[in-house]
């Protein structure tokens, strides 16, 4: 990989990818508050829908979940819940998805995750050839072929967007 203008340093994201032998590229851009993927998907000349957002929920028993959701949607926590078989789902506060992703808000990987909890993904994120997805830091995303969501993080499918 080339070591471009900006380097990030290793996380435990980009660690995780370069022990399962993962090829990644390397998209570092000026974190804003609040900005979300509309900014970073400006920033890097990327289409928001190809910009992937990593969610820490939980369930009704506060079981840990990561979704997989386009930049531009939102969950529906209603077929989220139905379709894995929950009675609810909802957003974890910050401090509790920090807790289980030992990631920061905003700099959240589903990769090198803190503790082993179910990962879903969207299914029309895997019809995207190549995705931007956190890095694992905030201000850090890595291009990937979607593929890798199914085939080393081991997430399940399912159709749970809502468009913004």
């Amino acid at each position: 990989m080339a070591k471009k203008d900006k380097h990030v340093s290793e996380t435990p994201a980009t660690q995780w990818l370069k022990a399962h032998a993962v090829s990644y590229t390397e998209h570092p851009y000026d974190y804003v508050d609040h900005g979300g993927t509309a900014e970073s998907a400006r920033q890097l000349g990327w289409d928001e829908h190809a910009v992937i957002k990593t969610l820490v929920m939980q369930d009704e028993k506060a079981q840990p979940l990561v979704v997989l959701m386009h930049g531009d949607c939102t969950v529906s926590t209603k077929n989220l819940a139905r379709e894995i078989g929950c009675k609810s789902v909802s957003p974890c506060k910050p401090e509790v998805a920090q807790r289980h992703s030992g990631y920061l808000v905003g700099g959240t990987s589903p990769f090198g995750l803190r503790k082993a909890v179910p990962v879903y993904v969207e299914a029309t994120v895997l019809e995207l050839p190549r995705i931007l997805i956190n890095g694992g830091r905030r201000g850090f995303l890595v291009e990937l072929d979607s593929a890798h969501l199914l085939q080393q993080l081991g997430a399940r499918i399912v159709n749970c967007a809502i468009p913004a």
